[in-house]
């Protein structure tokens, strides 16, 4: 058992390395609210919420969903380290845990996050949080869960109304997508188009994204089409930035593209951003620099501020 955490960890560097292996240290910040049950299932449905030391409010929302193959990470992870930069630019965070593909099987994580929508509109006077402003922002595993919140605000098969606040939307308003994941049972032909060294076999049994549907990739079309945010694009899906490394052995960067120009197709290409980094991987330090943030405030900027 220790062996298999061992690669799989190593698998999903630098990612892992960069984000999952440390707690990001919040001490400092002032105005916060922390391990509160957005739903009543499981232990796993808590959230942190995080607020500007500075103006009144009600703050437009960044909700940050940590990545990890789903079946690891933490809503208090490194990964939410690059939202929290947010909190100067009058930005709330709210970063939530969702059920892992260890504890429940796809649609488990997306109705999750659609609860915690949910729960944040319901609750948005007590906690000065904008309810018409929301944001999904999550990279990896958690770029895929935000852009699934993204198309699917009025799909019904991804809702679980008995997790609470059935009577609110769990629509957002725009969605930050960081390498994550499109249609499962394209990304081991992508990567072999990509010639990158393929750590993982997507389409095996013990992959991460079969043992979040619960069965064989190839076994299973129809669910692994109910699980790729491309199902669900309308014109009723917010605008989109998405960022992918040209590089990434792990997620391929092609399903971006693919997501992208249907977003575009239906939306409008000047509501769809695409952004392909080279030399770059799956993660790391080119989605933080300061150039890079500045990019992506700027864009939550032009929709949640305007």
């Amino acid at each position: 058992m220790k062996h298999a955490w061992f690669c799989l960890f190593a698998v999903i560097a630098p990612w892992a390395a960069y984000a999952q292996a440390r707690s990001v240290d919040v001490s400092g910040i002032q105005n916060k609210f922390l391990d509160i049950p957005y739903a009543d299932v499981s232990a796993a449905q808590k959230l942190d919420i995080y607020l500007p030391e500075e103006g009144a409010g009600p703050f437009p929302v960044i909700l940050s969903i940590h990545g990890g193959a789903f079946k690891m990470g933490d809503k208090r992870d490194g990964q939410v380290a690059p939202m929290l930069e947010g909190l100067k630019r009058g930005y709330a965070v709210v970063s939530i845990n969702y059920r892992l593909s260890g504890e429940a099987l796809w649609p488990a994580q997306v109705q999750d996050c659609k609860a915690a929508v949910r729960w944040v509109r319901a609750h948005a006077a007590e906690y000065q949080l904008d309810p018409g402003r929301i944001a999904a922002w999550g990279g990896s595993a958690g770029g895929h869960l935000s852009a699934m919140l993204g198309v699917s605000g009025a799909e019904p098969s991804l809702e679980d109304l008995s997790l609470g606040h059935s009577g609110m939307s769990s629509r957002v308003q725009a969605v930050v997508d960081w390498f994550g994941p499109t249609d499962f049972l394209k990304m081991d032909e992508q990567l072999r188009e990509s010639a990158v060294p393929n750590p993982m076999i997507h389409s095996a049994p013990d992959s991460p994204e079969s043992e979040l549907i619960g069965k064989n990739l190839e076994d299973a079309p129809a669910l692994v089409r109910a699980a790729n945010p491309e199902t669900y694009v309308s014109a009723d899906s917010p605008p989109f930035l998405i960022q992918h490394g040209l590089e990434d052995n792990l997620v391929p960067y092609q399903g971006s593209v693919l997501l992208a120009r249907k977003l575009g197709a239906v939306l409008g290409f000047e509501k769809v951003a695409l952004e392909l980094f080279p030399a770059t991987g799956h993660g790391g330090p080119a989605f933080v620099t300061a150039d890079n943030l500045g990019r992506v405030f700027a864009f939550l900027d032009k929709y949640l501020k305007q």
